[in-house]
């Protein structure tokens, strides 16, 4: 196997173009995590969130109109989510299963509502406008262009990391999960906070959403989130809601996905298409071993 073609640029491009979808996914999942609420919807929300820019962006022809269309689809599934788990009490895990099944039917029965569509989402007039991109140029032989998502994911990394951990917003956020009591003893409500977590983990599906269908690919198609959710999810644990680990998380789901593109000539597709998803299960063992590591040296102590 020849490395330079799968150690290079190009793959070095891949991953971090692939890693923003995961990454604001995962932004989405560590604001309820840090609420008390795994949410494991977000799958569902990235789909709603793709299949609602691509709508956007075709009927107003602007790409911001297109994120404006999955931020506010975000928020309704944001706020759904809360409303079942924090107002009914419903269990955490069915609501986001139940979630994740609605919107790939939602967004399969409204694609095929259009005459001719079925499978993806080409129009027949009017034209889906994309993310804009930032050239550098070509840099060895490779032309480099990034989403102007991309950046973005990475500044409002940062803006999590500082809300979580350097305001109060943050500290109320992560007390209405660990302590509510405590919370609500110094006049704050653990369910504002709760909904609050609910509805930003909608927004940052729905800009992965936009992201992927406008940014990483230029159409919809059904269930194109390709179960990144889940992979967010992993990221998030394996990253212990804490944003610059989820972040590395991500990178290294990404990298593994685009080395395992760049060794299709050499291994077969169909394994190296599982690459990702081992790489996450393997994420997840790592982090039950380190788990019970820390318990017996507690234990030990």
């Amino acid at each position: 196997m020849d490395w330079s073609s799968v150690l290079n640029l190009s793959t070095l491009l891949n991953t971090v173009n692939t890693a923003t979808i995961v990454i604001l996914a995962g932004l989405g999942c560590l604001m309820t995590d840090q609420a008390g609420m795994m949410n494991i919807g977000i799958d569902g929300m990235m789909v709603a969130g793709a299949f609602a820019a691509v709508m956007g962006s075709w009927l107003c022809g602007s790409w911001v109109m297109g994120v404006v269309f999955a931020l506010v689809v975000g928020l309704i599934f944001g706020l759904f989510y809360g409303v079942f788990v924090i107002k009914f009490k419903s269990d955490e895990f069915i609501i986001g299963v139940a979630l994740n099944i609605f919107a790939a039917a939602l967004t399969t029965f409204l694609l095929r509502c259009f005459p001719g569509q079925s499978g993806s989402f080409h129009p027949a007039t009017g034209t889906i406008v994309k993310l804009p991109s930032l050239d550098f140029g070509v840099i060895g032989g490779t032309q480099v262009s990034l989403s102007v998502m991309v950046p973005i994911a990475w500044v409002l990394v940062a803006v999590c990391w500082v809300m979580i951990y350097r305001t109060p917003l943050g500290f109320w956020l992560h007390a209405s999960g660990e302590h509510p009591e405590s919370l609500r003893s110094v006049g704050r409500s653990p369910e504002r906070m709760k909904y609050l977590g609910a509805l930003l983990c909608g927004m940052f599906c729905g800009l992965s959403g936009a992201y992927l269908s406008l940014g990483y690919l230029s159409t919809f198609t059904e269930n194109m989130s390709a179960s990144r959710g889940y992979v967010a999810v992993a990221c998030v644990i394996f990253g212990r809601a804490n944003p610059p680990l989820v972040f590395l998380a991500a990178l290294l789901f990404a990298f593994i996905d685009a080395a395992g593109t760049r060794m299709q000539g050499f291994i077969d597709p169909q394994l190296t298409a599982t690459f990702p998803y081992i790489g996450t299960i393997l994420m997840m063992l790592l982090l039950a071993l380190r788990d019970q590591w820390k318990k017996r040296a507690m234990a030990r102590s």
